[in-house]
């Protein structure tokens, strides 16, 4: 895009009140104006994502739109009291729908399902980038994006959110008040508002400190609402809580698995991640870390998962071994395995570490 030059003007509508404020502060005008140069080169260079980035009143909406006339405004879409995944566009499947808020952070079964009103901040967030990355045909401008999320979830979304859109291959362009989320969305470029000044960056994304502990049964109940298969929790099994900063954001916990002739073995019992932490990977390096942690007391560690973002990364690592392809259990048996993947498409696997 070229250099900008345009011109607001808002016409000041006679009244007692304005005139009286006109006299109050010796205004002498019809109308105010706010003059705009913006210069964002960006023509014949590719980018993904953009950051135009301000305090309230610096005029990014005003530039968003006039500068980036053929984009699409997002104002918002209408949701009904159906499920989320019912207002996405008829002509996109579930396995869409499914894979689309997955990769944008957004991974809970069970909120898929509720109305998109009773969802949190951050899920309502995901769901319209979902949805909007979807069924848009156009570049697209998200306006105030993440002012309404904590400052938390707004980073972890931003990440995941940012993933998606390249992989898509969309052009995005955020317009925020905030400029913590600048290394998490890792824009192509940035426009700054307050200074007037335009720069091509892709800051790599801060490493997150995870910090794993021991847990405690009765700590369960925190994590226990986001477990889509079962709320239950076994509690001879070792659990462990893994936190960023002091807060709890997953949970991993670990049973003896029972077997004739091999005394060594285990298998993960519950794994989950907090809503807000979603999309950043936090869940499979979280089994990892337990697992390695076995391994080296010499102990093998299966799992069962129907996932496919989970099945997906777990064939892609060499840290795993696939032990069954996805599939069917036939007929339920005494196992607690069977008993859980009886119907369900499932995958085993087992972990091997990287030695």
């Amino acid at each position: 895009m070229p250099s900008s030059k345009f011109v607001v003007e808002s016409a000041i509508k006679p009244s007692f009140r304005t005139e009286k404020v006109k006299g109050m502060f010796d205004i002498d005008m019809e109308s105010v104006k706010k003059e705009f140069d913006v210069d964002i080169p960006i023509e014949n260079k590719p980018w993904n994502i953009g950051l135009i980035v301000g305090a309230s009143g610096s005029g990014k909406t005003t530039i968003a739109r006039e500068v980036f006339k053929d984009f699409e405004l997002f104002s918002g879409f209408n949701w009904s009291d159906r499920s989320v995944v019912d207002d996405f566009s008829e002509d996109l499947s579930a396995k869409q729908i499914t894979e689309s808020l997955s990769k944008v952070g957004f991974s809970s079964p069970p909120d898929w399902l509720k109305p998109f009103a009773v969802l949190s901040n951050g899920q309502k967030m995901r769901a319209e980038l979902a949805r909007l990355i979807l069924e848009s045909d156009k570049p697209v401008i998200y306006d105030e994006f993440t002012s309404v999320v904590d400052r938390q979830v707004a980073k972890i979304g931003s990440a995941a959110i940012q993933k998606f859109i390249r992989k898509e291959g969309k052009q995005f362009i955020a317009v925020s008040c905030h400029n913590d989320i600048v290394e998490w969305l890792q824009p192509d470029w940035v426009y700054d508002c307050n200074k007037h000044t335009f720069k091509r960056r892709r800051l790599r994304r801060p490493e997150i400190r995870i910090d794993v502990r021991r847990a405690d049964q009765s700590e369960w109940p925190l994590f226990r609402p986001f477990h889509y298969l079962s709320s239950e929790h076994n509690r001879s099994a070792h659990k462990y809580i893994a936190e960023i900063n002091g807060e709890p954001v997953g949970w991993c916990s670990v049973l003896h698995f029972p077997h004739p002739s091999n005394k060594k073995l285990k298998r993960l019992h519950r794994t989950v991640v907090l809503p807000d932490y979603q999309g950043l990977g936090i869940g499979f390096q979280l089994r990892c870390y337990i697992c390695e942690l076995y391994r080296k007391q010499g102990y093998k560690v299966n799992t069962v998962t129907t996932s496919p973002a989970l099945i997906h990364a777990m064939n892609k690592s060499d840290r795993w071994i696939m032990t069954r392809k996805p599939g069917r259990v036939g007929m339920p048996a005494q196992s607690i395995l069977s008993k859980h993947s009886f119907d369900r498409l499932t995958c085993s696997f087992q972990y091997v570490g990287t030695d």
